[in-house]
């Protein structure tokens, strides 16, 4: 089931007015997001019709206020987001509850409100008990847990078959064996996969394989490397060698996304004080081991440079022209080698490198 269909009544297709999500496992209530967008907004429409708010940055008042006004050039809906992390900034008073108690009285028709509470959060937490309280038909409330098992496993086939392919039960345990039930880090690897599999139906174990960093670890990590220190020679000698191997473009282009899937994973959790940054580095970067000393704190340093200086605009921006490429590669006979090389030696071009080796974000023009 999907989360628009688990947040419905069984015989009632409408959207409700809100969609409250809490807990650990973000990537769920992000995908219910992705979707939402999808289902309302139109891509022109969803620059002015959907916005994301911090409860640490903005007063309740603000976005009750906008939830109220009519959607920006007349579209059927508006989605807004509202983040918490649970600071003492967002504690709940009395005259923001009257303030909610009066809105979802008689909420906007056209507005849907998101509210992701990440973390541990307790039943006793204010702004989750107000939003108990509200009817099931205005509130849909949903806890957030890491997936298990069969439940891991029928997400999996789901992302699977988004992608057009059906996987074979031990390549679904070997991939879990990789990636745990990191969602995030599971949707990467799935989408490599699907990439580097792309004439096949379905997925095997030796697919896996083939693609997962444990096979694929020095070339994958040269890639990464030069990447990180925007390193555009060597990006273009990595990517040159890559071919010459005949790497499958789809692995490589797997490679190059899944940095920026890492730095926005990253990015995410320390917005969201989840985990430090160690345990953050710890579940990215597995195979830097601590007591390597040097390696160690170059490499820690170099990943946090990019994840707290690119702006997550900008690394949601190259992961677009990714998967531009990615389409182009699918739907007409454009040669890999010469996209690649062009989009690494734009993304090279916005950055430089200060003494010190640390990496900074240049930015657009």
């Amino acid at each position: 089931m999907s989360p628009i269909q688990a947040g419905r009544e069984k015989k009632d297709d409408s959207v409700r007015p809100c969609y409250a999500f809490y807990g650990d496992e973000t990537f769920l209530a992000e995908e219910f997001v992705r979707e939402l967008k999808k289902k309302l907004i139109s891509e022109e429409d969803q620059g002015f019709n959907l916005e994301t708010f911090h409860l640490a940055e903005t007063k309740w008042r603000e976005i009750i206020d906008l939830a109220r006004t009519i959607p920006f050039f007349f579209s059927p809906w508006r989605v807004i987001i509202v983040r918490t992390d649970n600071g003492p900034k967002e504690r709940l008073s009395a005259a923001d509850e009257n303030l909610l108690a009066e809105y979802f009285a008689s909420p906007s028709p056209r507005t849907v409100l998101v509210i992701l509470m990440a973390g541990k959060v307790e039943k006793s937490h204010p702004l989750l008990k107000f939003l108990s309280s509200l009817p099931q038909a205005v509130v849909a409330l949903r806890e957030m847990k890491p997936l298990k098992k069969q439940d891991l496993e029928r997400w999996m086939e789901r992302q699977f078959a988004e992608a057009g392919k059906r996987v074979l039960p031990d390549a679904l345990r070997r991939l879990s064996e990789i990636a745990g039930n990191d969602l995030r880090r599971l949707a990467g690897e799935i989408d490599k996969l699907a990439a580097f599999a792309a004439d096949k139906s379905v997925i095997d174990p030796d697919d896996v394989d083939q693609i997962s960093d444990w096979t694929k670890t020095f070339p994958h990590w040269e890639l990464t490397n030069s990447l990180e220190k925007g390193d555009l020679k060597n990006c273009l000698v990595v990517l040159d060698n890559l071919f010459r191997e005949g790497t499958d473009p789809g692995y490589i282009l797997g490679t190059i996304s899944g940095l920026f899937r890492d730095l926005l994973t990253a990015k995410v959790w320390l917005r969201e004080k989840s985990k430090d940054k160690k345990e953050i580095f710890r579940a990215l970067r597995p195979r830097i081991q601590e007591n390597w000393a040097g390696l160690y704190r170059e490499k820690f340093e170099e990943f946090f440079s990019l994840a707290e200086g690119m702006p997550q605009a900008e690394l949601s921006r190259e992961l677009r022209e990714l998967e531009q490429i990615d389409l182009k590669l699918k739907s007409s006979d454009a040669l890999p080698q010469p996209l690649l090389e062009a989009f690494l030696s734009a993304y090279c071009s916005r950055r430089k490198k200060p003494l010190r080796g640390r990496a900074i974000w240049k930015g657009r023009s």
